[in-house]
């Protein structure tokens, strides 16, 4: 089973807030709550270049950043999804609201 250890979040942008490692159900809890901590008004992009596996629980992860942004009044965007997350995504018919696939993981 994947551990909570293995996903990280890095904030060495202050304009780029960058998730890898494992975004999935034994994750998602933490994830959230640590990007949720680190989304300053700064932060203007979601990269998610590192993730190595996600699932729909890292989904929902993502959905709740981008809607919290947007209650803000900003957009978040979201750079290199992984082509698995990006088809997740199109299968909830969420692809469009995140706007997923126009900065597609070409890997």
């Amino acid at each position: 089973m994947t551990s909570s250890a293995e996903f990280r979040l890095a904030t060495g942008n202050a304009e780029v807030l960058a998730l890898s490692g494992a975004l999935t159900f034994a994750t998602a809890a933490r994830a959230l709550q640590e990007s949720r901590a680190a989304l300053t008004p700064l932060v203007r992009s979601l990269d998610l270049a590192g993730l190595t596996h996600a699932d729909s629980a890292g989904l929902a992860v993502i959905i709740a950043l981008s809607r919290q942004v947007r209650q803000q009044g900003r957009q978040l965007r979201i750079d290199a999804a992984p082509a698995s997350l990006t088809a997740l995504a199109q299968l909830c018919d969420v692809d469009q609201l995140l706007a997923l696939g126009q900065l597609q993981k070409t890997a």
